[in-house]
């Protein structure tokens, strides 16, 4: 019988189904009920914020942070080109255009290009930053921990500084990821920038089938967006409203998943590093592929485990191990295609994109669930070394 081992899948526990059942025996399953408040304050105590909101995914969470930050539709939003596309669309939902940035080494945002972009391409008015090309304000910045690697805050809070611009933290692939050394040494990913996002979907590293969380040390910031949330509902007997709201809050029924995954976190934080450097070991040595590291000064949550392919040094392609990985009941994926090459995104401005271009053609991310076994590990080890040595 076929071995099928997932990409990401969930990891989670019996134990959960008591607070399911508390769910429907009370009826609280939608957007109300205990598990909501109690996930939001478990998430603010992890990692160390005034509080937190619940949305109803990551991409809620990053849709309110540009609504409370005033991003308008005259406004650019400086965002990375190596993304998944939930990280950019939000923009779009606000009416703002996006200017796509490179990326470095780590996969995450490329802080000297975006420092240059800033210096050359732009110019402060009235203390606010504006893009020489189109003269449009540039408010905000989104930057992405990619797969749970952390981007170089230190010189992107400098840069924001600077220039003025707020910063919104995509954490949704870096929960429990944080900064060991220098300036914010003890940070979590999402809590340095002015407003940070998580996501719960089913395949991150732990789960509430779907979800979000918005973070921030401004309590004005959570304290909009849950009104918001919240079909900005000012009075709910009589249901005034007194401007358009979101129905973005998460329900009940998953914050009791989530209240559950929390307390394993850093137990699969470690079982995640624990597997990548398995892979590491077992790939080591071997010509024509690299498993990229995680950063230097942070304590990573290893999210994803991405596999470099020098595709002239093995035998065959990048999609050819791909192909015959899946064929052997191995799920994988290549990284994602770059957001300004896709249909919606063609008409606006990139800057200086390279690197990610390389990433694009020459990553595959490898299985890296948080119940992965030696045996797991083992099987996809052996059968990329038998496909690219063929």
């Amino acid at each position: 019988m076929r071995k099928e081992i997932q990409l990401s899948a969930p990891n989670l526990n019996i134990d959960i189904v008591d607070n399911l059942k508390d769910c429907i025996e009370t009826g609280w399953v939608s957007t109300g009920g205990r598990f909501i408040t109690e996930f939001e304050k478990k998430i603010a105590d992890y990692v160390n914020t005034q509080d937190a909101v619940s949305t109803q995914s990551g991409t809620a969470a990053l849709h309110l942070a540009l609504k409370v930050l005033g991003v308008s539709q005259e406004d650019e939003v400086i965002v990375p080109a190596l993304t998944f596309i939930a990280a950019i669309n939000p923009v779009r939902y606000m009416g703002a255009s996006p200017i796509f940035m490179d990326c470095d080494e780590s996969i995450c945002l490329d802080t000297d290009k975006l420092e240059r972009f800033c210096r050359e391409e732009c110019y402060m008015e009235k203390g606010e930053l504006h893009n020489r090309k189109t003269n449009k304000r540039i408010p905000v910045l989104i930057v992405v921990h990619i797969f749970g690697n952390m981007a170089n805050m230190e010189k992107i809070m400098e840069i924001a500084k600077d220039y003025h611009i707020k910063v919104v933290e995509d954490a949704t692939e870096a929960l429990g990821s944080y900064i060991n050394t220098g300036r914010f040494s003890g940070r979590f990913a999402g809590t340095i920038g002015d407003i940070g996002a998580y996501s719960f979907n089913a395949n991150k590293i732990i789960t509430t089938g779907g979800g979000g969380m918005m973070v921030s040390h401004n309590r004005e910031y959570l304290n909009e967006a849950r009104y918001l949330s919240l079909t900005a509902k000012n009075d709910s007997l009589f249901f005034v409203h007194d401007e358009v709201g979101y129905n973005y809050r998460m329900l009940n029924i998953q914050a009791a998943l989530g209240v559950s995954q929390i307390d394993e976190l850093e137990k699969f934080i470690e079982v995640k590093i624990r597997n990548y450097n398995e892979y590491k070991e077992l790939l080591s040595n071997i010509n024509g592929i690299t498993l990229l590291p995680f950063v230097n000064g942070t304590r990573t949550n290893h999210w994803f485990y991405s596999l470099y392919i020098n595709q002239q040094k093995i035998c065959g392609s990048r999609d050819e191990l791909m192909y015959h990985l899946i064929k052997e009941g191995i799920q994988c994926r290549p990284v994602w295609k770059l957001i300004h090459t896709q249909k919606p995104y063609l008409s606006y401005q990139s800057y200086e994109i390279e690197k990610a271009y390389d990433y694009e053609n020459n990553i595959l991310n490898l299985p890296c669930s948080s119940n992965l076994t030696h045996e797991d590990i083992e099987y996809v080890c052996n059968k990329i070394i038998e496909k690219i040595r063929v």
